[in-house]
């Protein structure tokens, strides 16, 4: 049995063993779906630097920038399926062995791929539709894109007046309140945290695999590339997500 092999056999052996697991994912899983990441070098944001959120409440210019580039990418996100990854996860959530998703992700594929909305905490919100920052009111993204597309400028809610940004967390904004404490208790209940797909250094998302190792869960990293956070593990494995999620759990 070479290396690979053997440590899958071992994640397996974590999972079939666990009380409960939280999986925790980053960028790393949906680029297995075609997503293109943000931060790796040739990401999207070496292409255009990230808006701030207060450049986006400040500046109509800005607000127009940031609604073009996200119906620019829209193609892409539309055409995105999930992948084994994103299925062998929406396994364990379903058959009870994993508790929640804990995503830094904005693509909506945990859901799409069956994971019950309540059981995925989004930190960084959801790409796929839009709010008003003053009321909360949902705005679905076809309607804006329409008008958009006819004379480009920043929606506004026909509830209150206000501004209307996608459902995700920008630069500058605070992060979710009810999510992080959500992400934060299910850390704390778990026996075992999987981190798949992320390189652990954006917090304070990425203090949660401290925050479970700390509390004396088991800790499984599986990333394509080393992350600052591989000693702290009790199995690192540096290969495809799909691939070795999909043999731990029983897809292949």
């Amino acid at each position: 049995m070479d290396a690979t092999k053997e440590k899958i056999a071992q994640l397996k052996q974590m999972i079939d063993q666990c009380r409960q697991a939280v999986v925790f994912t980053g960028a790393g899983i949906s680029t297995e779906s075609g997503i293109p990441d943000f931060r790796s070098p040739g990401g999207i944001w070496s292409k255009n630097r990230p808006i701030n959120y207060q450049d986006f409440i400040s500046s109509e210019k800005m607000r127009i920038e940031a609604w073009r580039r996200r119906f620019a990418i829209g193609e892409v996100l539309d055409q995105a399926r999930p992948n084994p990854g994103h299925l062998a996860v929406a396994k364990l959530v379903q058959t009870g062995k994993a508790a929640c998703v804990i995503t830094q992700n904005i693509d909506g594929l945990h859901q799409v791929s069956g994971v019950p909305d309540n059981k995925v905490i989004e930190l960084h919100g959801n790409t796929n539709y839009a709010v008003c920052l003053e009321c909360s009111k949902r705005f679905e993204l076809e309607a804006i894109r329409l008008a958009f597309e006819k004379n480009p400028h920043a929606p506004v809610c026909d509830n209150c007046n206000g501004m209307v940004k996608t459902a995700t967390i920008s630069f500058g904004q605070s992060m979710p309140v009810t999510e992080m404490n959500a992400a934060r208790e299910q850390t704390l209940a778990c026996d075992l945290f999987l981190s798949l797909g992320s390189s652990l250094v954006v917090y304070p998302a990425a203090g949660f695999p401290e925050m479970a190792k700390r509390n004396n869960a088991g800790l499984a990293i599986i990333n394509r590339d080393p992350t600052g956070m591989d000693h702290l593990a009790d199995l690192v494995i540096h290969d495809s997500i799909g691939t070795v999620l999909a043999q731990a759990v029983g897809l292949e």
